[in-house]
């Protein structure tokens, strides 16, 4: 199995980057429909329901398959031999990040579905500040990766 991950390898990665490219664009997309909707959208109103179907169809079919495929071709790369040296700093703090980046990934899901039921009490300055947190994740997990500073 190790050898196969191995002949694998950069298929493997290739395909981590493409989740990872995709999830992030959802989670820095559906905080920024969270604005609009907080601001512009009156419960109820057509544009409200407008925005409820494209944050569920966000979530859905491109948030939730990106993160789960991020996390499976990770782990898998991962595993393969000689990718990661535990014994240094810089692996743990990027799955500490990307582990924060799935915590994140459910506080958006929950928002979306207090936006569903007509129950967000957040504004609109709550959702332009949580649009900055991927940002601020991501940028640590890349430079762990690349990098490697310690």
């Amino acid at each position: 199995m190790l050898d196969l991950l191995s002949d694998w390898y950069l298929w493997t990665k290739s395909i981590h980057v493409i989740s990872v490219i995709s999830w992030m664009a959802g989670m820095f997309y559906l905080p920024r429909l969270f604005v609009y909707h907080a601001e512009r959208a009156k419960p109820g109103s057509e544009l409200s329901e407008t925005f409820k179907v494209m944050e569920h169809k966000l979530m859905r079919y491109i948030i939730n398959p990106a993160m789960i495929s991020t996390w499976i071709f990770g782990l898998l790369l991962v595993f393969t031999p000689g990718v990661i040296d535990w014994s240094e700093y810089w692996p743990w703090v990027k799955a500490t990040m990307v582990t924060l980046m799935s915590a994140f990934h459910g506080w958006l899901s929950t928002r979306r579905r207090e936006f569903f039921r007509d129950e967000n009490t957040r504004s609109g300055r709550t959702y332009r500040m949580a649009n900055e947190i991927p940002t601020l994740l991501m940028l640590v997990i890349v430079i762990m990766v690349i990098v490697k500073p310690f």
